[in-house]
């Protein structure tokens, strides 16, 4: 009798099915561990972050403002001068390089700052969101506790021509939020403009919760037929604004209590929203705080606790709420 020495097709029916169960057992670990990796990667350029603001803040006694112009509110649109704090803390961040490019004589929008505008810096991407080209900030500093324009008068630690030390943030460091995610969406003006591409409030709960459904902008951050910035602001209108900039962005739209439904903001507003922090991490968001620590932020977060801890002086302590 001949013995046999293959598989039968049985058999092998059998041992695909046993590797393709293991497969589907192991591959969410394997996603949960590799989503592991890319959080603690986000945090620790959150670290970076928050410790080259105070670094900042020990060279001039101050922490740098969070946006610069002769008069406020802020409009989301590129028009202004606009240097912001993340400008100011480069050289903190060995990208001197970067720095010395900037042309502060002129505005964010200028040709002259277009090429360091658009220089991409890997430390304001977080690994886990999208790739989407360069010039661009996944993290943005808190301008107020909750949702106002970006003005003189915001309580968060940095906003128009700000000038906040530590003898200013009144309830500690420890239970004030500096820097947070933020999902990078339509219309984007990148890490170097002064708008809500790098300010943020505590104040929004987004659509979905804490987080936004993502939205990529486009590779140079204008509407399709747009091809520089100084077209956009010659060609910005109403619909432009409605249309390409904040299509799918929820400060783009307000909820009436009368209609019961979500409305779309009128133009003017739509140039002054600010909107909330938001990430592509499930359940939540990661936060630095003015100590130099950095916590992840359940998206169940009560709103009361979120809201105090986006303002530097509400004199009422964290230390006892369990976030």
């Amino acid at each position: 009798m001949r013995r046999r020495t293959g598989f039968t097709y049985i058999e092998m029916l059998t041992v695909i099915a046993i590797i393709g169960v293991l497969v589907a057992l192991l591959l969410p670990a394997v996603q949960a561990a590799r989503e592991a990796a890319r959080r603690m990667s986000c945090g620790n350029n959150l670290q970076q972050l928050i410790l080259a603001v105070q670094e900042y803040e020990s060279a001039h006694q101050v922490f740098p403002p969070g946006t610069i112009a002769a008069k406020g509110p802020i409009l989301n649109i590129p028009q202004g001068y606009h240097h912001n704090w993340v400008s100011q803390i480069l050289p903190y961040l060995e990208f001197e390089a970067v720095a010395r490019h900037i042309d502060y004589r002129a505005g964010v929008y200028d040709a002259a700052n277009r090429p360091p505008r658009r220089q991409g810096l890997k430390l304001f991407r977080c690994p886990s969101s999208p790739a989407v080209g360069p010039g661009y900030s996944d993290y943005a500093g808190v301008h107020n506790d909750q949702e106002v324009p970006i003005d003189v008068d915001n309580n968060g630690v940095f906003f128009l021509n700000s000038s906040i030390r530590y003898d200013d943030v009144v309830d500690g460091l420890s239970n004030t939020i500096v820097i947070g995610e933020k999902a990078t969406l339509q219309g984007d003006l990148g890490w170097m403009s002064g708008t809500r591409a790098t300010l943020r409030n505590l104040g929004t709960l987004n659509s979905g919760g804490w987080r936004n459904r993502y939205r990529a902008p486009w590779a140079n951050g204008n509407p399709p037929g747009v091809t520089d910035d100084d077209s956009l602001a010659a060609t910005l209108s109403d619909e432009v604004l409605r249309d390409y900039l904040f299509p799918q962005d929820p400060s783009a739209w307000s909820y009436s209590d009368v209609a019961g439904a979500f409305r779309p903001r009128p133009p003017e507003d739509v140039r002054l929203a600010v909107g909330g922090f938001s990430s592509v991490h499930p359940g939540g968001t990661q936060f630095a705080l003015g100590d130099g620590s950095v916590r992840f932020t359940s998206e169940t977060l009560d709103v009361r606790v979120r809201w105090r801890l986006g303002n530097r002086a509400d004199r009422s302590l964290q230390t006892s709420w369990d976030w």
